[in-house]
């Protein structure tokens, strides 16, 4: 019986032979070879690479630091002791939860796209979020709040620019639909050159050298609440009568409609949608809209005869 072993005081592999022996392909193992990463042990009389059992380790290695994913160059590290193996898994471990990390954020894109069957410029936006990482992300808002903010160092608005960056500090593994479609939905909205102007308007009359506190009447905004959702029209008698619970009945047209200025200064649904969307990739609670009300409160006001 002829053996896989060609002997000569010790046991020596042809590539052919080692290729039966481990299920690689000699393909591969030449492959190898020629790249030193596996250097023969000695040659044949024939001029074949033969290798020892040292060498077949090596091999054994090298194939379960290939099937792990580790670059030939890595390997290299690892097989001339210039690395650790520990060291190389460590940062492979760490450049896998990464790709993980991508590739569960585009599953949840995709997942957005079926639900909301969204037109091909949304898809675009979606995947180049996918694509970036929580820093990218991140600059983003940053960019939309030094642009609007730019020049309000020092003042009350900055406080508000100092909010509107809160941000995680990155989407989770498996990130919900909501918190995908709130990523979406805010990179859209800061991108919105009449969004932008509006927090502009809103950040420079709040940095006014005399900044007026909160009007009284939102104080007790839930009864516009009320009265909005009991379907009460705003220049009504029955408006009238709820308007004299919220502000002073003494007050005069002329104030009442001053006042609804005042307050329309700093009411826009837009913005309060962005501390909802915030909100949602902050997981805080979520909190009942305040503008409707408000805005059923100023048409009251602007009413007033």
């Amino acid at each position: 019986m002829q053996s896989d072993l060609v002997t000569d005081r010790t046991d020596l592999f042809t590539i052919g032979q080692l290729a039966r022996r481990t299920g690689l392909s000699v393909r591969t193992i030449r492959f190898w070879s020629d790249l030193d990463l596996l250097p023969p042990t000695t040659r044949s009389g024939g001029g074949y690479r033969l290798y020892d059992a040292v060498a077949v380790a090596r091999l054994e290695l090298l194939r379960s630091l290939r099937d792990l994913g580790i670059g030939l160059d890595d390997v290299r590290r690892i097989l001339e002791r210039q690395t650790s193996v520990r060291e190389v898994a460590q940062a492979h471990v760490q450049a896998l939860d990464a790709e993980i990390r991508t590739l569960r954020l585009r599953r949840a894109v995709l997942r957005s796209v079926t639900r909301r069957g969204s037109t091909t410029e949304e898809l675009r936006l979606m995947n180049d979020l996918a694509r970036l990482s929580a820093q990218e992300r991140q600059q983003i808002i940053d960019d939309f709040v030094a642009g609007v903010f730019a020049g309000l160092d020092g003042s009350p608005g900055a406080g508000l620019a100092q909010a509107m960056r809160t941000m995680p500090a990155e989407l989770p593994d498996e990130p919900s639909d909501a918190e995908v479609d709130a990523w979406l939905e805010l990179a859209e909205l800061v991108a919105d050159p009449d969004f932008r102007r509006r927090v502009r308007e809103m950040a420079e009359a709040g940095s006014a050298d005399s900044p007026t506190p909160p009007p009284e009447p939102l104080l007790r905004i839930d009864t516009a609440r009320d009265a909005l959702a009991a379907g009460v029209a705003p220049d009504s008698d029955q408006a009238r009568a709820v308007l004299d619970e919220m502000v002073d009945p003494a007050l005069s047209a002329q104030q009442r409609h001053r006042l609804a200025e005042e307050m329309a200064t700093f009411t826009d649904r837009r913005v309060e949608r962005y501390w909802q969307l915030i909100g949602v990739l902050n997981h805080r609670p979520p909190f009942p809209p305040a503008v409707p009300a408000v805005e059923w409160l100023i048409a009251a006001l602007r009413a007033s005869r």
